[in-house]
């Protein structure tokens, strides 16, 4: 297990080699003595049609936080908006009791912006692939900090 050096680091789908395992986010998390773990994932070509489903957004929220042990607090929410084409999708948020899910999805592009904030550690990794399967994405960029 190699330590994360950096406070922040970026991996990509076709490095998944090179992402730290859970072990290692865990051991990392608390040697820095973390208040929180941030996790931020841009999936590229996902699918039109999910995206730009309310109800399939949702159900990826709750399965995505019963995969990473989250306890969702209120119902999610997701909203359509954007005057401009470049910016509009669905936005979606979800408070979680270690903090909040959110996540906007961009029509012109097929791309969705994800961030997972929790005080309670969870695997960055396995969220990302969860995400790329369940969107259909052709590729993601992931990056992780850990909150003080």
């Amino acid at each position: 297990m190699q330590p994360i050096t950096e406070r922040r680091s970026t991996y990509f789908s076709d490095d998944r080699e090179l992402l730290p395992s859970h072990e290692a986010i865990e051991t990392e998390y608390k040697n820095r003595d973390a208040w929180g773990l941030l996790t931020s994932i841009d999936l590229h070509q996902s699918d039109p049609h999910i995206i730009r489903d309310a109800d399939e957004i949702k159900r990826f929220v709750i399965e995505l936080c019963d995969r990473i042990g989250m306890k969702r607090f209120g119902e999610c929410t997701v909203v359509n908006f954007g005057e401009d084409d470049r910016v509009a999708g669905f936005s979606m948020t979800q408070l979680i009791e270690t903090s909040l899910i959110s996540g906007h999805f961009a029509n012109a592009t097929n791309t969705v912006y994800l961030d997972i904030f929790s005080c309670k550690c969870y695997d960055p990794g396995e969220t990302a692939e969860f995400a790329r399967r369940f969107f259909k994405a052709n590729e993601y960029q992931l990056s992780i900090m850990f909150r003080r």
